[in-house]
């Protein structure tokens, strides 16, 4: 059973990240989505998300495509969380492409193109606009 590993934040979950999911499951049988918890969110863009963690979470184990779900912690394992989920396949969006070439020693690593014309920073800059 080929088991595929992807990570995000999935904050205000919109069609971007079901369409990445989705194609991420395609690869294999089995997928693992690492949702960043908040406190890795804010080191990574210097605010919170709009959706707490357990809110985050609780969305993406709903949906049909994934099988698994945890938090990820810090950027700096990677590594091993690759290694504890028994991973197959790395699953990127294209934006990160090359990032995660030190990964092919353990797995395939892929980077999907992000659907075009939408992104969770987009959504907030439009709603804090109204």
């Amino acid at each position: 059973m080929k088991r595929v590993l992807t990570f995000g934040t999935f904050d205000l979950f919109h069609i971007g990240h079901l369409q990445i999911l989705k194609r991420a499951k395609v690869l294999g049988k089995y997928l693992i989505v690492g949702i960043s918890t908040d406190a890795l969110n804010y080191s990574k863009k210097q605010r919170n998300p709009i959706c707490n963690q357990a809110h985050r979470r609780e969305i993406i184990q709903e949906l049909k495509c994934v099988d698994e779900v945890f938090f990820e912690e810090s950027l700096e394992l990677k590594r091993q969380y690759i290694i504890d989920t028994r991973a197959d396949v790395l699953v990127m969006g294209d934006d990160w492409k090359g990032r995660f070439d030190e990964f092919k020693d353990i797995c395939e690593v892929i980077y999907l193109p992000r659907t075009p014309s939408i992104s969770t920073t987009e959504l907030i800059e439009i709603v804090r606009e109204i």
